[in-house]
């Protein structure tokens, strides 16, 4: 019983998975955005395979809060997976993710074409992380 997240991107959709105790995010890698019926398989393979119980996708928003066009595609996105994928899916604000992504990758001596390639993975983890560090997501003790 995990929680799936997905980094929208054009070109890859990084995933990231919960623990089964839903307190840590583990990125997972990516799916190649396109084509469309490629990324639906995969995605269905982990989903099955993790026994994810919900999604979460990153809302890109702009620094002040407003929605601008990236918004609209995710919106797009998440209505797509809907007509696809039975599970809830809830939307969460990933401003700065990728910038923290890149950070952290740097700050643990990942370069080149490995960094590029774990920058998706580990944007969905971080927003997982906010999404599972989250007051409103916590479950009473």
């Amino acid at each position: 019983m995990r929680i799936l997240a997905i980094d929208h991107g054009t070109v890859r959709m990084g995933i990231a998975v919960s623990d089964e105790l839903k307190m840590l995010a583990h990125p997972v890698g990516f799916i190649p955005a396109e084509p469309v019926s490629g990324f639906l398989k995969q995605l269905q393979i982990i989903i099955r395979e993790k026994q994810v119980v919900q999604i979460i996708v990153g809302m890109p928003r702009n620094m002040n809060g407003t929605y601008g066009p990236a918004a609209e595609k995710v919106r797009e996105f998440v209505k797509m997976i809907e007509s696809h994928i039975p599970l809830p899916i809830h939307l969460v604000d990933e401003r700065l993710s990728s910038t923290q992504a890149h950070r952290s990758l740097s700050e643990n001596g990942v370069k080149g074409k490995k960094k590029r390639e774990s920058v998706d993975a580990a944007a969905a983890a971080i927003i997982l992380q906010s999404y599972l560090d989250s007051p409103a997501n916590s479950s009473p003790m």
